[in-house]
């Protein structure tokens, strides 16, 4: 579970200055379950968005109101993903995001992880399903190039296991390169023209478990 691509782990908080790709590794169910929810993560992809945002333009760009956005920001602080820095002036703080991406790590060991992960995982389904469906509705504004790359693709192929984790490897490697030239919160590496793209894999095995080789 992550919020971008990479191999590469840290749990050591970063300073404001830091650049790069900055990684928390998620082990606590109580942690999951707090960012398990669409307006946290919604604020988190907003302040990545804008490098740097305050709990007003939070509550301005998702449409509620300050005391929510405000409630939102402060237990995603209490859990170590955002902080306030110092803003240009002595008005409103803004938030930055402590980390560019997270995973969950540890659910074979712990039922209530894997349940707390399971519920963030969903959220996060939900909300890609509900981006392609708002992608659908803005298509038309995009030229035809545009459209030509973006929008679902479906395959269905037998994979063994092993197989299976050389495609997975292989599509991670064509991604963390981008995504480590480009955290999400650092403005100054975007170039010219990029806008922001999401690229969500799901991988489902159908039918009854295959032999257990792993």
């Amino acid at each position: 579970m992550s919020l971008e691509s990479s191999k590469e782990s840290s749990n050591a908080s970063p300073s404001p200055e830091s650049r790069g790709q900055r990684w928390l590794v998620l082990e606590d169910p109580t942690v999951v379950r707090a960012v398990a929810h669409p307006i946290r993560l919604e604020v988190m992809e907003l302040i990545g968005r804008h490098g740097r945002l305050t709990t007003a333009d939070a509550a301005r760009e998702l449409g509620i109101s300050h005391g929510l956005a405000s409630h939102h920001l402060r237990q995603l602080a209490k859990y170590g993903f955002v902080e306030q820095v110092a803003g240009k002036d002595n008005r409103e703080r803004p938030w930055r995001l402590l980390f560019t991406s997270q995973r969950v790590e540890g659910v074979d060991a712990d039922p209530e992880l894997a349940d707390a992960a399971d519920v963030l995982e969903r959220i996060s389904a939900e909300r890609v399903v509900a981006r392609f469906i708002d992608w659908q509705r803005r298509r038309g504004e995009w030229s035809a190039a545009w459209n030509q790359q973006a929008g679902l693709s479906q395959t269905n192929v037998y994979l063994t296991f092993d197989e299976l984790a050389e495609l997975n490897g292989a599509i991670e490697e064509l991604i963390v390169r981008y995504v480590n030239e480009r955290p999400i919160d650092d403005l100054a590496s975007r170039p010219a023209g990029s806008v922001p793209v999401n690229i969500s894999t799901f991988v489902v095995p159908h039918s009854q478990p295959a032999r257990q080789t792993r």
